[in-house]
């Protein structure tokens, strides 16, 4: 038996090794980068934090830097003028996706569903797109939900209120709190409760799921012809998580129509009954809540979640902080999102820890749609190309002692994260630049002040904050490796 597997698999290397020469691109005037293995490529050179090994990468080799993972080209810009040749020079062009090949769906019906993933920049993509922009996350919007977000970080303090003196994992109670705002949003309901830690069946563990299946390294990515075998059934549990978090909300998209068909609900009160009136499928439904449920509960739990840990660790900071909290707000009054803008060290603390730790180590891959030309080099069609907004904010040839907490940076400064300044492009830029980002500013700066004015933290057992563990965990967001748990005063 073991012969003739080993005849077998001989038999089929020169059939192997056909099918890859066919299907990669023939070298030319690639961006440099590392020697790859045969068949491999570099896949074994970017370790279990791909963000550091490409950082590293781009040390040795420049700011524009070609992996080759399997059979897919990969293009990573690391530098302020790299990044901004993708994202403002070619934006047009290199503005397309490409659609995971985890998704459970063909491409036809991502490109008429999805914010995110939809493959070129569509007059439906456009028309979405501006749809959830202003229903959802222009100024009126925003303003408009101001003050649902302030109800819901005041149950926030309350249970924590509830919990002094005991530890508590810090980002449990962010991810419930930001779910429950954009349940409320969207459905005019919570979905989870706040004293939820550790239940493996309810929307956060599915939402959690979900989002480390697209993260997980996929071999079909590597080399697409293997993609219909589904090896490591990735799509498979896919399928069956996105069904699970479409279930949760059926119920209520289901009796939300049948009212309005009755005539007994004409009120709109929330984001589904204006898809609804709007003519959305259940699927369009689905994926877009889906998209933006999944993207706005992760990114903004471990931005808080990092924020916490840096103030903690920097104790001056954290002082700074309080203080102005203490002056600009008073030492018992609730805080209104109308106050973020008196409190501009409030504002640098979040700066520093999105420049430090962003949400998205890499920002979502884009796709070359053709041949083009890209810093006096080719990049041939289908490439993907990466921005890694790590190195960027952590590059030293841009910030003084770039890998310190140093929030006095941004003090009288211009820079700022809405895609104009590429050396800080924690939310992307150009038309592919992250749509939240409106509301995302408001959620966070309102609970970390809300944090940080109502309660006194510490580490469990006494613990110095110094010697918090601040390794990071690879992701579609950059998460801590060691969840945060803390210890209310």
């Amino acid at each position: 038996m073991e012969y003739a597997l080993t005849v077998s698999f001989l038999i089929l290397i020169p059939f192997f090794v056909l099918i890859l020469k066919q299907i990669i691109p023939k070298s030319g005037n690639l961006p440099p980068g590392p020697r790859p293995w045969p068949i491999l490529g570099n896949i074994l050179q970017l370790g279990k934090n791909p963000h550091i090994s490409m950082t590293q990468f781009a040390k040795i080799h420049g700011p524009l830097i070609s992996l080759r993972l399997g059979t897919q080209l990969v293009v990573i810009a690391s530098s302020p003028d790299s990044a901004a040749e993708i994202l403002k020079t070619q934006d047009r062009l290199l503005s397309a996706r490409s659609v995971p090949r985890v998704a459970p769906y063909k491409l036809s019906v991502v490109d008429q569903h999805s914010l995110v993933w939809s493959s070129d920049l569509s007059n439906h993509w456009k028309s979405l797109r501006a749809f959830c922009r202003t229903h959802l996350f222009s100024a009126k919007a925003v303003e408009s939900q101001a003050a649902l977000r302030e109800k819901k970080v005041f149950e926030m303090i309350e249970f924590l209120r509830s919990k002094k003196g005991k530890t508590v994992k810090i980002s449990e109670i962010m991810f419930a709190t930001i779910l429950n705002t954009l349940g409320n949003l969207f459905f005019t309901k919570d979905l989870c409760d706040l004293d939820y830690e550790g239940n493996t069946s309810g929307i956060k563990h599915v939402i959690r799921k979900f989002v480390e299946l697209g993260a997980m390294p996929n071999i079909s990515e590597f080399y697409p012809f293997l993609d219909a075998l589904d090896l490591q059934g990735l799509r498979k549990q896919t399928k069956i998580y996105q069904g699970q978090l479409f279930n949760i909300w059926a119920e209520i998209v289901k009796e939300k129509r049948q009212a309005i068909s009755r005539g007994s609900s004409n009120k709109i009160q929330d984001f589904l009954d204006i898809m609804i009136y709007s003519g959305f499928t259940d699927l369009q439904i689905n994926i877009i809540l889906m998209e933006l449920i999944a993207a706005g509960t992760d990114t903004t739990t471990s931005t808080i979640e990092w924020a916490t840990a840096e103030l903690l660790r920097n104790k001056e900071v954290m002082h700074k902080l309080q203080a102005e909290l203490r002056s600009k707000i008073g030492s018992n009054a609730i805080i209104r999102e109308s106050n973020i803008s008196e409190l501009p060290y409030l504002a640098a603390c979040v700066k520093e820890t999105l420049r430090i730790h962003p949400p998205t180590p890499f920002l979502i891959p884009r796709r070359a749609p053709e041949t083009c030309k890209l810093m006096n080099y080719t990049i041939p069609k289908n490439s993907r190309l990466f921005v890694n907004v790590w190195a960027i904010g952590c590059d030293s040839k841009t910030w003084e002692d770039a890998l310190s907490f140093r929030p006095e940076r941004f003090i009288d400064s211009s820079v700022d994260f809405r895609g104009q300044d590429f050396e800080f492009i924690p939310f992307g830029a150009g038309r592919r630049i992250c749509p939240g980002l409106p509301f995302a500013r408001q959620e966070v700066h309102l609970i970390l002040a809300s944090l940080i004015h109502h309660f006194e933290w510490s580490l469990p057992y006494g613990e110095d904050p110094m010697l918090l563990d601040m390794e990071e965990k690879f992701g579609v967001t950059l998460q801590k490796e060691k969840p945060l748990l803390v210890v209310p005063r």
